[in-house]
Order: structure tokens, then sequence, then C-alpha cells
């Protein structure tokens, strides 16, 4: 994972910053993998697109009362597409759920605000986010994952900003489409 990520090319100054600070991190925290480390830890994340690349199937997090990607904590998982996969299925219940490619979409560095998690308060860090892209058949029935989510559904890409409630997160999840839409053409 840590080769993928020296290797990752920046797209804009913003995934430059964030390749340099976690890259940074990485080298001066051995616990990155784990949430034990407080202030920042490594999280893995996907967009999961459908075969036609019109639709995007987000969940709404019960913590963020918003709709938004996929993904979840590495806990000591160095291998952050297998752990986007596995949290792709766990919060989607959809099992046809495939890697586009195992190219890393895109870096963020996602500020998350204290909480209570199954009853334990979670103090103010970061998540150096790792994102990938899937594709999943629409047609496949969702499940909900109720300790995270209260819905999974297919959004049409253009609808979808009007539905987010994470004004942040929106250039976030914009920056990474645009790329999803530009490796479809690539493919041509």
């Amino acid at each position: 994972m840590f080769e993928a990520l020296t290797r990752y090319i920046p797209i804009n100054e913003q995934e430059e910053k964030d390749k340099q600070l976690i890259l940074n991190f990485i080298e001066r925290n051995p616990d990155i993998l784990s949430r034990d480390n407080l202030s920042a830890h490594l999280t893995s994340s996907a967009i999961i697109l459908n075969e036609s690349f019109e639709k995007v199937l987000f969940i709404h997090h019960n913590i963020y009362n918003s709709w938004g990607w996929v993904g979840g904590h590495n806990d000591g998982d160095a291998d952050c597409l297998r752990v986007s996969l596995k949290e792709a299925k766990e919060e989607t219940g959809i099992e046809s759920v495939r890697p586009y490619r195992d190219d890393i979409l895109g870096l963020d560095v996602i500020y998350v605000s204290n909480h209570v998690k199954n009853g334990q308060y979670v103090p103010d860090h970061l998540h150096l986010n790792i994102t990938y892209l899937f594709i999943a058949d629409e047609e496949e029935q969702t499940k909900v994952k109720p300790d995270e989510n209260s819905g999974v559904k297919w959004f049409g890409i253009e609808e979808i900003f009007s539905h987010i409630d994470e004004e942040r997160m929106k250039p976030v999840y914009k920056k990474l489409i645009d790329r999803a839409l530009i490796w479809k053409e690539e493919q041509r």
C-alpha cells in the first residue's frame, strides 16, 4: 500500500499537500493503521458507480447525517484496496462490487469532528484517506447496515450534490467523480 501511495501522482495542489502530509505522518507514526492513534489514522473509501457511469451508490451516514461514500478504518490492514472493497460490500449489501482498476482514485485528509460511536466518545481527528473506484450492478438488492447507515441508494451523478448535507465533502466527491469520468474516457 505504501508503495502505491508513494507512486501516486496527485491531480491538484490539494492532493500534493495531502500526499506529503500522509507520507510524513506515516514516517513518524508506526500506528497509522490503528485507531489507537487519536490524532490521525489511515482510512480507505470507495466511490461506487454503475456500469454506465451514470449513477453513484451512496449511503446515508448515521454519524454525519448526510449521503456520502462508503469506507472505513484500516484497523491493521495495510491493503487499502481490500479494505475499501470490504467496506463497500458491508455498507451496501452488494456483492457484485468490483474494482474498476487497482489504482488510487484520490487522496484526501479529512477532518472528523468529535462524536459518540457505539457508546464511546471519539475526539476530533484526521482521516488520512485513500479512495478507489468500484463498479456495481445497480439492479442488485442493497441492504442497510444499521450501525453505520440509515439508507443505501443509487443517485444520478448530476443529482447527487443536492442530497449531500456535508458542504465540505462536495468538492471531494466532485473531484473523485470527475476523475472517474476521465478514467472512463481514457478506456475508450
